[in-house]
């Protein structure tokens, strides 16, 4: 089999079918993920050991074939052909080489395109702060924080600085100048890149993920000092991510960190991608805005009222994550039951829609 060829032909499959990732391993058929859903590829054969390593090395180059090897999973995006950009990670399971290939479209949407919350682009109008966007992996995170950067390329004279592992989103250079490194091929770590930054002259700032306390003590840093930092944590509500903020430093730090975060946190948003009635996916979001009252608890410690805090600020574009999914269900956009699947609090939220 010319492996080459046929991971081009999976990959052709995956970008006319919509779907958002493909993945390879042994033992099964290729499948690809659409809307939400994983479909094995009927026409394929099942994969044997030999068939996922040649796919396997056909998406690596010498030197990340080696450090592959070294290291059993490896982070990186492929071109392919013109056709589409994909965000891989290639890892062994019982033994055994496999693949998981997320698409990364190569235009860039607007928030509206997106369907997001229209308060969003306001975070495009900052000059400093820390913007979180959270929420499992795979529901548009970094999607989301490509719109709000994009806003900024064509509306201010900025240098955007980015650090990813991989580099997702290209961004064509309209207004500002960006600079994209990418961890293990520009920078060595987030932190070296972060500890690097500040004499890079930048205004905004954007960090793939929060993966150790040491990037967000900088990123929380880079923000106390006049800058705008926006970035992602795999947490599921706000009041989780300040908790988880928080709970990775050691208990003599936490009152520093409890201090920069009340002053510079801006707002969090929490996105799901929730299946559609027509089909496609829809966010769901939950977003919660630094007011004084939020900065109050934060100071505090009293994480847990930020829920009422959001649920009683609605007149400040504040939202709950069950208020966005009722309006979805009542605009029809989703079924009940897939609100009730991505709800945090299932009995809440049918309490609310009895109400409305």
């Amino acid at each position: 089999m010319d492996y080459k060829e046929k991971l081009n032909e999976l990959l052709l499959t995956t970008v006319r079918q919509n779907a958002s990732d493909l993945h390879i391993g042994v033992g099964r058929r290729p499948s690809i993920r659409v809307d939400s859903v994983l479909v094995p590829l009927a026409k394929e054969a099942i994969l044997t050991k030999e068939d996922a390593e040649g796919l396997v090395f056909s998406l690596l180059s010498p030197d990340q074939k080696d450090r592959f090897l070294k290291l059993k999973q490896l982070d990186f995006s492929y071109n392919f052909e013109d056709k589409a950009r994909f965000r891989v990670n290639t890892y062994i399971q019982r033994g055994f080489m496999a693949a998981a290939l997320r698409v990364i479209p190569s235009q860039i949407k607007t928030l509206e395109e997106l369907n997001m919350p229209p308060i969003l682009h306001d975070f495009a109008k900052l000059t400093q702060g820390f913007v979180l966007v959270v929420g499992p992996a795979g529901h548009g995170k970094s999607t989301s924080l490509a719109a709000i950067l994009d806003e900024i390329n064509h509306s201010r004279t900025d240098h955007i600085i980015t650090v990813e592992d991989p580099i997702e989103y290209l961004f064509a250079q309209d207004r500002c100048i960006i600079s994209q490194r990418e961890v293990g091929q520009d920078t060595t770590s987030f932190h070296d890149a972060l500890r690097a930054i500040l004499r890079q002259d930048p205004d905004v700032l954007m960090v793939g993920e929060m993966r150790d306390p040491e990037t967000i003590a900088t990123a929380m840093t880079a923000s106390e000092t006049g800058h705008l930092v926006f970035s992602t944590l795999h947490t599921n509500s706000a009041s989780q991510t300040i908790d988880r903020i928080i709970d990775s430093f050691p208990p003599e730090q936490q009152g520093q960190v409890v201090s920069q975060l009340a002053s510079t946190l801006v707002a969090i948003v929490s996105q799901r991608l929730i299946p559609r009635l027509g089909g496609g996916r829809i966010p769901a979001t939950e977003i919660m805005l630094t007011n004084s009252a939020v900065k109050n608890l934060i100071r505090e410690k009293k994480i847990y009222q930020i829920d009422l805090v959001i649920e009683t600020s609605v007149q400040e574009g504040m939202m709950s994550l069950n208020r966005s999914l009722v309006n979805l269900v009542k605009r029809k956009e989703i079924s009940l039951e897939e609100a009730e699947a991505h709800s945090l609090n299932p009995a809440e939220l049918r309490l609310l829609l009895e109400r409305n």
